[in-house]
């Protein structure tokens, strides 16, 4: 006898070819567009970052159900989305090991060890994301196109210098993958006229991140302003792809409009007061933790019910204690930091001014040039010269001596390709070229490793040295004075300040020699 005929169950009896997994690969489709215009934009390592992370989402997910002898639920093409929808949020020049371990955190921590599709508490793709961001915060926020750095278009207008907003809204701009506003708006439509998601979450998200940028800005009703910052960023990403994961997202069409328009807020908030421009991924993050709270606001009273006056579901007090306590340890937390805010920013003035004088000894003061402010300006964020890398001018000053006698410059320069990070430092050069040492203000490289790069057996090699520029030598034993030889196991860090140095040899070689 077929079993599938000893089906019982109570009406009323509703039949559809509707599935997960045909909901998924309508989603899936839906971000073709994105995906594609962004492999035509960035090249080939887009494509790869692409096939990278949706090949590691369906590997842990596939591995998992292996081990726990669960069954296999591939087919519902979940893990799908999650590695394409994080792909797309990556800068097109990430490493290929970033996809792959965001993919893997978000398949197996936010997904599969809390029971898989429909039990994760927050949307899987997001928190991924929040966890490179955390564990690769300069890579992640690293952008390149041609192998050339430059400035997001946010991150641009911060610095008082706005892009042009129909190249940002076709994708001609430096942004992620999926960062063409008229492709994720194709793939939105093409949701809603298919019925993959509805307008309550994507409208109240979009109007309500709109009105706070208008109201709190900083730009008033600056319609360009307003649709760089609707059209880059991530806000139509997350409105339409992101917010509207139906396992994360209220059940009722009053709780979506609250659930978007908190988004939309919170990521106008962090938009104006945070530290990076990127700011709708810990909005959606943080709403998915109120979804509990807003479900139980907008219950209708029960079709047919009369018995007595109906009372809603009330808060459970529990979560009420927890989110009160997290808000006075959030309050605390800030106060300590405003009241320790001015202290912290003494003892940096401070490293900074030892810095200046470890390598410019003989200045008794260290003064501004407005000629090399300028210049330093005009850089406009960019890195100084594509022959060394991601490296960047932060401040050029002059050294004098008691009797106002020019005795040398100081230069700061950040390099962005450390082995853990940025690293800065200042280097100190004569009148006549001459390097006279170099000074780190922030080194945060493997310990034993990279962090050697501070002690005065490397620093001292560069010092004294008058040439154009110098190379490394990872094989040691140099005897040209222009070879420094790299650290033991750290070529990486080391060659990030060679680079650097070079770096500050090349503006002085331009502008003040």
């Amino acid at each position: 006898m077929n079993e599938q005929l000893l089906n019982v169950s109570s009406g009323p009896h509703i039949r559809q070819k509707l599935t997960t997994g045909n909901v998924m690969l309508n989603v899936a489709l839906a971000l073709m567009p994105a995906a594609l215009f962004g492999v035509y934009h960035f090249g080939l390592h887009a494509l790869l970052i692409i096939a990278v992370s949706v090949i590691s989402a369906e590997a842990t997910e596939f591995i998992f159900d292996y081990i726990t002898k669960k069954p296999n639920t591939l087919k519902d093409a979940s893990a799908l989305v999650t590695g394409l929808l994080l792909a797309l949020s990556l800068s097109p020049s990430v490493p290929l090991y970033i996809p792959a371990l965001g993919s893997f955190f978000a398949i197996l921590f936010v997904k599969c060890l809390f029971g898989g599709l429909g039990k994760n508490f927050m949307n899987p793709a997001l928190a991924g994301r929040c966890f490179l961001l955390l564990s690769f915060g300069t890579t992640m926020t690293t952008f390149q196109v041609d192998s050339v750095s430059s400035a997001t278009p946010l991150a641009a207008m911060r610095d008082g210098v706005m892009a042009n907003a129909g190249q940002v809204f076709l994708g001609y701009s430096n942004s992620v993958i999926g960062g063409s506003a008229l492709a994720l708006l194709i793939g939105g439509v093409y949701l809603l006229a298919t019925k993959g998601i509805t307008i309550e979450i994507p409208a109240s998200c979009i109007l309500a991140f709109t009105a706070f940028m208008a109201i709190f800005g900083g730009q008033g009703l600056d319609f360009t302003a307003l649709a760089l910052h609707i059209c880059a960023g991530g806000i139509l990403m997350g409105a339409f792809f992101m917010a509207t994961d139906p396992v994360t997202s209220p059940m009722t069409s009053r709780g979506q409009i609250l659930f978007g328009a908190i988004v939309g807020i919170l990521a106008g908030l962090f938009r104006v007061k945070g530290s990076s421009a990127d700011s709708v991924s810990y909005a959606i993050i943080i709403t998915n933790m109120l979804v509990p709270f807003i479900d139980k606001l907008p219950i209708p009273k029960p079709l047919g019910y009369k018995g007595g006056e109906y009372k809603k579901p009330e808060f459970p007090r529990a979560a009420i204690n927890l989110t009160a306590i997290t808000l006075v340890a959030g309050l605390a937390l800030s106060s300590v930091y405003l009241l320790t805010r001015d202290a912290i920013e003494e003892q940096k003035l401070a490293a900074s001014a030892a810095s200046y004088r470890e390598v410019c000894p003989e200045a008794e003061d260290f003064i501004h040039d407005e000629a090399l402010d300028a210049a330093v300006e005009a850089l406009a964020g960019a890195p100084y010269s594509d022959a060394y890398g991601r490296t960047y001018i932060n401040d050029v000053i002059v050294g004098v001596t008691a009797d106002s006698t020019q005795a040398g410059y100081v230069i700061s320069v950040t390099s962005a390709d450390g082995f853990d990070g940025a690293i800065t430092l200042s280097v100190g050069i004569s009148s006549d070229g001459t390097v006279n040492g170099i000074s780190f203000t922030e080194l945060n490289e493997t310990a034993g490793m990279g962090m050697k790069c501070g002690e005065d057996d490397f620093k001292n090699q560069f010092a004294g040295v008058s040439v154009d520029s110098f190379t490394l030598n990872k094989a040691g034993g140099s005897t040209a004075d222009n070879e420094i030889d790299s650290v033991s196991g750290a070529s990486i860090s080391s060659g990030a300040v060679v680079n650097a140095v070079n770096t500050a040899l090349a503006f002085y070689a331009d502008l003040l020699k």
